[in-house]
């Protein structure tokens, strides 16, 4: 008896562990997805792209200490004419990879601007190994999005999908060049949506952990269901190889790009006028927010569309063509794509009330940016309930600045509320609570009267900028 329980409970934790093996296998069979479909469908729309251009060599070095002519006699260098009749510098040629992925049937092609920048000759290899010759529609440095062309008919076309339905964690995949070899996939996860990167405000990237690497610029990332979600275009990486660090043009905007370029031959994006900085939490709770988020309005250009509406300094912007501004980085793309001398809704919260206000965006290249001019500034008065010495700003420079009015900070005192918010000598201090300051005499009546023991907001312009501080008083 003892003997069948035995058995039977040895059969029973068999069996249990054999289920719970076969689960575990299914369980891994969904998990991991099979993209050798996905390859092969989508291999074809891809193609390789090589340009070769054209520069001057670096003049032959000339030596000193003894005759330039024995020297290169004896090392066989070619000798050069003199000053007055100095020969052409001799030009060779450069060439690099990318990769790119046809939009039409009639051969359009889209790829990023640093793939075919200045080149002189472009090649184009589809995927049957046929090569043929495109010629440039246009090209956008801002968004690193070109528009080139073959001559063709009945081309396999890419399937375009959108990148706003893109979740963080969602399987991907690329197809490209990498070093030159050709259709190379790879795949990955999406690691983060809207990514900013330094002087790439327009682009809200995809960030995966994708394999990209030299060669991938241009070619496509794909969703599970084999539409094309962005465009490869960076990598972060130490060594120059992929670190899991990779950067995807959303497709949304390349398409709207590439439609421009073929369009109009340019590209049009919205300008604002405006200077935003992030709202940190010190000054979320200076502005008396439940939550940091929004724009926070540093400046605005005068006769800009911002301007015109009344959008203030101070006003943060929470919501922009009824999409929402979480962070300052999110304004940027959505002004850009906003049609331009339309009317556009922009939500505002405004020391502690919201409010809607109306924009008509101006076009972003003939729009001016204000700058800084050398400030002629005056011996002032020391302002001791700040902890700083302010000087007298002229009118000329306060025109400069796009200001009404505001006073410099020559000197900061140790230990003071103004060192400990971040104030620096050269900073020009022009509101404090939302209060003008016009002069010593006003910095110090405003400061004695404002709350004590809570974050307070200043604005500064500092340079060429104008940020906001969070000022502790107590």
């Amino acid at each position: 008896m003892k003997t069948m329980v035995k058995s039977l409970y040895t059969y029973g934790l068999v069996s249990l562990l054999l289920v719970l093996s076969l689960t575990s296998a299914q369980a891994a069979t969904v998990t991991l997805p099979d993209f050798s479909e996905l390859a092969a469908e989508n291999s074809p729309m891809v193609v390789n792209i090589s340009t070769t251009r054209k520069v001057e060599r670096a003049a032959y070095p000339q030596f000193r200490g003894m005759p330039d002519e024995m020297l290169r006699y004896f090392f066989g260098i070619p000798g050069q004419q003199g000053p007055r009749g100095q020969q052409p510098m001799p030009e060779e040629q450069v060439n690099s990879l990318g990769s790119g992925f046809i939009i039409s049937e009639d051969g359009y092609i889209i790829t990023n601007n640093h793939v075919v920048a200045d080149a002189d000759d472009i090649v184009v290899k589809l995927s049957n190994r046929q090569e043929m010759k495109a010629k440039i529609i246009g090209t956008d440095e801002r968004s690193d999005i070109a528009l080139i062309k073959i001559e063709g008919d009945d081309l396999p076309v890419a399937k375009i999908g959108t990148s706003k339905d893109l979740r963080v964690g969602e399987w991907v995949m690329a197809i490209g060049e990498p070093f030159g070899l050709d259709y190379t996939v790879t795949h990955g996860i999406v690691s983060a949506l809207g990514r900013s990167l330094p002087d790439d405000t327009y682009v809200p990237f995809i960030q995966t952990d994708v394999p990209i690497n030299p060669g991938n610029s241009g070619g496509p990332l794909l969703n599970m269901k084999g539409e094309v979600v962005g465009v490869n275009a960076q990598i972060f990486s130490k060594s120059g190889g992929s670190m899991g660090l990779s950067f995807s043009i959303p497709i949304d905007i390349a398409m709207n790009v590439a439609q421009q370029l073929k369009e109009k031959g340019h590209v049009e994006r919205g300008f604002l006028g405006v200077g935003v900085q992030e709202v940190s939490g010190d000054l979320a709770r200076s502005f008396d927010m439940e939550r940091p988020t929004g724009a926070l309005v540093t400046s605005t250009e005068k006769d800009s569309a911002a301007a015109k509406a009344g959008i203030e300094p101070g006003d943060i912007i929470v919501e922009f063509a009824g999409k929402t501004i979480q962070k300052s980085a999110d304004l940027p793309p959505v002004v850009g794509n906003s049609p331009v001398g339309k009317p556009v809704k922009v939500k505002i919260l405004r020391n502690g009330d919201y409010k809607t206000v109306t924009v008509r965006l101006k076009a972003l290249d003939g729009a001016k940016v204000a700058s800084a001019g050398d400030s002629g500034k005056q011996p002032g008065l020391e302002n001791t309930a700040l902890g700083v010495k302010v000087e007298i700003i002229d009118q000329e420079t306060l025109d400069e600045l796009n200001i009404p009015f505001g006073v410099g900070v020559s000197q900061v005192q140790n230990g003071s509320a103004a060192q400990k918010a971040g104030i620096l000598p050269g900073d020009i201090l022009v509101t404090v609570n939302f209060k003008p300051i016009k002069s010593a005499a006003d910095l110090n009546k405003i400061v004695r009267s404002a709350p004590k023991g809570r974050s307070i907001p200043v604005r500064i312009i500092r340079g060429n900028r104008s940020i906001f501080l969070p000022l502790m008083l107590s």
